[in-house]
C-alpha cells in the first residue's frame, strides 16, 4: 500500500475511534492558529485579544434589572465567558455559533471573561 493511501486510512481509522470533542477542539484550535488570533489558554487579566472560538451555552438573564447575555466561548484551548451587559437577547449568538471576538480579558470568580466584546459571526460547517 502506498505510504499517502496508508496515511489516509490512518486518519480516518482515528477520526473514527477518538473522542469527537477532542476533535473538535483540536480542528478549531488549527483553525485558529492558521487566522492568527490569540489562543484563550494564552491569555491573561488585562489582555487585549481577538479569539475564534465556538459558543458552547448561551443565557439569558434578563429577569433582574441588570438584564445580560452570557456565553461560555471555547476556542480549542481553554473556555471563558462573554457577557453582554444591558442585553436581553441577541441575533446569532446562540449554542454551536462561531465567533471571531475582540476585548479585554478580566476576571469573575476566578474566570476568564471579556465584557460587552465586538464580534463577528464565522460560516459553520
Amino acid at each position: 500500500m502506498a505510504p499517502a493511501a496508508a496515511g489516509y486510512f490512518r486518519r480516518m481509522a482515528r477520526k473514527l475511534t477518538e473522542d469527537i470533542d477532542q476533535l473538535d477542539a483540536e480542528d478549531m484550535e488549527s483553525e485558529s492558529r492558521a487566522s492568527g488570533a490569540q489562543r484563550a489558554c494564552d491569555c491573561s487579566r488585562g489582555d487585549e485579544v481577538t479569539m475564534i472560538g465556538r459558543l458552547r451555552s448561551v443565557e439569558a438573564c434578563s429577569k433582574s434589572a441588570n438584564a445580560a447575555v452570557q456565553a461560555e466561548f471555547f476556542d480549542g484551548t481553554d473556555t471563558l465567558s462573554l457577557v453582554w451587559m444591558g442585553r436581553r437577547k441577541i441575533a446569532g449568538i446562540e449554542s454551536g455559533t462561531q465567533l471571531l471576538v475582540r476585548g479585554r480579558v478580566g476576571e469573575r470568580d476566578g474566570r476568564k471573561v471579556i465584557y460587552n466584546p465586538y464580534y463577528e459571526l464565522r460560516p459553520g460547517d
